[in-house]
This record gives structure tokens, sequence and C-alpha cells, in this order.
């Protein structure tokens, strides 16, 4: 796999997903970077993260494996507010790599005009009527081209073997999926 995920964290980002997401990743070993709000986030339900950058370190057009946001309504409204982290998704959805968003964090890319009207898109179903002027799902995944979205905590997992599957392939996600003893 060429170049890094960078998974973007906020005051209020559900850890779950956030967690579940650098895990399973760096378990397939990608190379992930996590850039934080601040330099420590504090997560939905308490949990603390130390980021490995904060996020307006990232240079805007740093080139990225994919961009994968997740969820937490107040750190999906605190990303959705932060214009650094708009001109990185811009200048991501420009070169066509993939954009990964659980939960409310679909929303961000909506508000940043990522989607087309008929883009296939789920989200947590608690933000599912920001997101009717698209294709809505209710599928755990749904994988649009370079955009990829899913529901929440729940499907976390799912999510993140799909983003393996789809940077480093079949047999990595298979293997990370027999190592965290999924079935």
């Amino acid at each position: 796999m060429e170049g890094r995920v960078l998974v973007p964290i906020a005051n209020g980002t559900e850890e779950m997903e956030a967690v579940t997401i650098i895990d399973l990743l760096r378990r397939a070993g990608i190379a992930v970077l996590v850039a934080g709000e601040s330099p420590m986030v504090v997560c939905s339900r308490g949990v603390r993260i130390v980021p490995d950058v904060l996020l307006e370190e990232i240079p805007e057009e740093e080139e990225f494996a994919a961009v994968v946001l997740p969820g937490g309504t107040r750190g999906t409204e605190a990303l959705l507010q932060n214009t650094h982290l708009a001109r990185i998704l811009q200048a991501q959805h420009r070169r066509r790599a993939y954009i990964g968003a659980i939960c409310a964090a679909p929303t961000i890319l909506a508000a940043h005009g990522l989607l087309e009207p008929d883009t296939p898109v789920t989200s947590h179903p608690s933000v599912a009527e920001q997101l009717r002027a698209y294709l809505y799902r209710t599928e755990p995944v749904v994988r649009a081209g370079h955009i990829l979205t899913s529901r929440g905590a729940g499907t976390a997992i799912a999510f993140a073997l799909e983003l393996i599957r789809l940077l480093v392939g079949d047999d990595a996600a298979a293997e990370v999926a027999r190592q965290i003893v999924l079935n």
C-alpha cells in the first residue's frame, strides 16, 4: 500500500469508532496517522486519546491512501467546523483517493460538497434526514467509488475491514478478521 491513512479526531469523537479503525488498520500493517484538534482529545464517553500530531500540522495537499472520519455528535460538529480539515478533504476528493466516514461523520462529506445527488450513503440513524438528498441506504457499510460510509459503533469492525480490503486486499482483511476472532 502506498501512503498512510489519516484519522482526524476531535473532542467528542466516538472512541469505539476511532480506536477500532486505528487498531484494525494498524493490525493490517497500514500506517495510520491520528491527527487531533488538540494535544489531548476527550472522546464522547470520556476516553482520552493523545493524537500523533495536531490536525493543523498536516499539510493540506499531503496525499493519503485514505482519510477516515470517526463520528460522535460533538466530534463531528467540531470536525465540520474545521476549515483546515475541509481543505484536506477537498484535496483528497480531487485525487479520488479514499474517504471514509462513519456514524454522524457522513454529514461532513455532504456539508463540504463531496457527495453527488446520486451517491449511495449511510450513517447513524440520528443524522439520516440530513442525508436524504442522496441515495440513503441502511446497510452496515456502503461504498460509492472512493467514498465509504458506515452506520455507527456497531458497524465499526465491518467498516475497518472493508477499508483494509480496499487498501491492502482481501487476504489482509481476512487475516485481521481471524486475529480478532470475528467469526
